[in-house]
């Protein structure tokens, strides 16, 4: 009789005992085991955490993490695979296509036929294209994978919009130095030796992580790997050995966002000087100019708004600009419109106009608008009144009727105030003038 066979062929690592001795990365060895051992992202996963709420029905819906590399969102897709005892299966958008969604999706629906559900995990998310995202679409909704997808940018700008109508936005934050330092202690604590630096040096090393927990334990391993016996690094030691400097500001602590705010205030300010002062600065730091030029679309619709109209098209511009010349040639075309937008006249009249239009809205609830103004496509829409008496302006005098366009349970409101200032001066004198006409049409009815 031949000898039983085992069940598993050994690999050739395995069966030479390599593949359980072999090293392995510090970062991969001090990877979390349970959603508790995950640092810096306490406002998601504490006790009142918006992923700690949803595990405690053991459901989840589908999420995108948006946050900046080394932040823990492919670890905790995996731990929160095993805390809702899904199958984890990841994918990334770098190297996967039509196919490899397809082969995904066909899997996912025989687990399900298993019954067993399925996490996704689809990292770089945002690299997908319109059409592979919509293909998510149809297995989010009926339940046969749980979608969690990852992005370093922004998915309000990179993401479709009915993916993100299907999916919750969770923020993953840059780690503060408190978490960086918690790594280290936890690095310390499993190789039984302190990292060989003075305490400047140590808060160096703290920089030179950036927010990014796996760059920080690298660091550390480099850190030990050039160390002799007895040897303590100072601040300038460990720049030399690792051969990189500390970043001028961290891109997403308290640096960045004190450089962004100041940007923004010196805009908002008139003052193109400090505003090019502090936009160099950030450039300089290694800041995401894609991200600047975001910003500065957000200064022209904020702060100069319609009292100069040309702002936003000259901050898109700049957006397209940088896009098509790239670094470093397309930077100039940011610092041209944060100097237009610090030279405009400034408004914020249209921003405060929607936040109260959007106030109302929320709390006046689904009021129906006046019967003159709504179709009237049937007969029993005809007998309802709809559309009845309604004028067509351009057949009224000045083409204005004045009639009124708010629902009658709420009536007339004034959102809009344009100050006597830059383009919104004329708008003021065309509102105040169709008032004028409101009221005397309005009195004459």
């Amino acid at each position: 009789m031949s000898p039983k066979r085992p069940t598993e062929t050994p690999t050739l690592f395995a069966a030479a005992g390599l593949d359980h001795d072999a090293p392995h990365p510090l970062p991969d060895r001090l990877r979390p085991r349970t959603l508790s051992e995950v640092v810096g992202q306490d406002h998601i996963l504490g006790p009142d955490g918006a992923l700690t709420r949803m595990l405690e029905t053991r459901t989840l819906g589908s999420l995108v993490f948006w946050g900046p590399p080394g932040t823990g969102k492919t670890t905790v897709a995996r731990l929160l695979a095993d805390a809702t005892d899904l199958h984890f299966e990841q994918i990334s958008a770098v190297f996967s296509g039509v196919a490899d969604l397809k082969k995904a999706f066909d899997a996912a629906r025989a687990r399900r036929e298993m019954g067993k559900g399925t996490l996704l995990f689809v990292d770089e998310v945002h690299r997908f294209n319109r059409a592979q995202q919509d293909s998510f679409l149809p297995v989010m909704e009926d339940g046969t994978v749980v979608m969690v997808g990852a992005t370093t940018e922004n998915p309000s700008f990179e993401l479709n919009a009915a993916l993100l109508s299907r999916a919750r936005v969770l923020v993953f934050r840059s780690l503060d130095a408190a978490a960086i330092e918690k790594l280290f202690a936890h690095a310390e604590a499993v190789e039984g030796k302190k990292l060989p630096l003075d305490a400047e040096a140590r808060a160096v090393l703290v920089r030179m992580a950036d927010g990014d927990g796996r760059a920080s334990l690298t660091l550390a391993e480099e850190v030990w790997r050039s160390a002799r016996a007895d040897e303590i690094f100072n601040a300038a030691q460990l720049q030399e050995i690792l051969q990189r400097r500390a970043p001028i500001y961290d891109k997403s602590a308290d640096g960045h966002y004190n450089l962004i705010s100041a940007l923004h205030k010196s805009v908002r300010g008139s003052d193109p000087d400090a505003a090019l002062y502090y936009l160099a600065r950030m450039l300089d730091a290694g800041e995401d100019p894609l991200f600047l030029a975001r910003r500065v679309v957000r200064m022209a619709v904020e702060d100069i708004g319609l009292a100069d109209p040309q702002a936003l098209v000259i901050a898109n511009a700049a957006k397209d600009a940088f896009d098509f010349l790239g670094h470093p040639e397309g930077e100039l075309a940011i610092a041209q419109a944060v100097v237009y937008l610090a030279t405009a006249p400034k408004s914020n009249a249209v921003y405060t106009a929607f936040g109260t239009a959007m106030q109302v809205a929320k709390q006046a609830g689904s009021l129906l608008p006046p019967k003159h103004i709504l179709n009237s496509p049937t007969k029993l829409m005809k007998s309802e009144g709809y559309g009845s008496g309604y004028e067509y302006d351009h057949d009224a005098p000045d083409a204005f009727s004045g009639q009124d366009y708010f629902p009658e349970a709420l009536g007339r409101q004034t959102f809009y105030d344009p100050p006597e200032r830059g383009f919104e001066r004329e708008i003021r004198k065309r509102l105040d003038y169709w008032a004028k006409l409101r009221k005397e049409r309005g009195d004459s009815r």
